[in-house]
């Protein structure tokens, strides 16, 4: 579904990602690992668009997506829930979900925003509510549905459970499982590398811009470097 061939790109002259390559299969889950300034969610914007590449292709559904403004690329089936869940605060949990909509036309928008509502109880309880007012746990919520409104084939998930009590970080990474049982593929940078590689169909570890290691999710939870470097044991 996704591919990333030998991807740069800089801020000003200075380069953080160097050739990057990666895939993602139709119906992953894709955990990419790494620490703070390793170029995580500089990748994930330079796959949704928002942050300009400097060399190498990016191909979403064997078609280049180089030349797509970010818009463009939601509406080809690309949506991304960025870090710190960035909702758009003084708006209503409604609004938030229609403003994800925002690329469709079709007549459908209403019984989406439905759907969400039973996917996240809670959000229905506070439809009218100012996104600014709900909980940590509750934003993330909102700005995975507000993601889903898109109807995405790929989701990129910044480090979804940031700043989240444990028993939410539970419960995101179920609804992460969920998403992937519905048919949406997945592409996940997660702080928490063990529950992220736990549920991961495949894994990346990058560092200081560069892919290092890949492979099963469950093998790299093994892997005795992984496990000293980013999981802590």
């Amino acid at each position: 579904m996704l591919t990333v061939d030998n991807v740069t790109s800089r801020y000003g002259r200075i380069e953080v990602l160097h050739g990057i390559s990666l895939e993602v299969q139709a119906g992953e889950i894709v955990t990419l690992v790494g620490s703070n300034g390793a170029g995580k969610t500089t990748l994930l914007r330079t796959i949704s668009g928002v942050q300009p590449k400097s060399g190498g292709i990016i191909r979403f559904i064997d078609q280049p997506i180089d030349g797509l403004r970010a818009h463009q690329r939601v509406a080809r089936g690309i949506a991304q829930v960025p870090e710190g869940r960035q909702v758009f605060a003084p708006l209503s949990v409604e609004d938030n979900l229609q403003l994800g909509a925002f690329t469709r036309k079709d007549k459908e928008i209403r019984a989406d925003i439905e759907q969400i509502y039973s996917t996240f109880p809670a959000l229905a309880e506070r439809r009218s509510a100012m996104a600014g007012a709900l909980s940590g746990g509750q934003q993330q919520m909102l700005a995975i549905g507000r993601a889903l409104m898109a109807r995405p084939k790929l989701m990129l998930l910044d480090e979804p459970s940031m700043g989240l009590a444990p028993v939410l970080v539970e419960q995101i990474f179920s609804i992460i499982s969920g998403l992937k049982a519905r048919g949406l593929t997945i592409l996940l940078v997660e702080q928490n590398a063990n529950a992220a590689l736990a549920i991961a169909d495949r894994g990346y570890v990058i560092e200081t811009g560069r892919i290092v290691m890949s492979g099963p999710g469950r093998e790299l939870a093994k892997d005795p470097r992984v496990r000293s470097a980013y999981l802590g044991l």
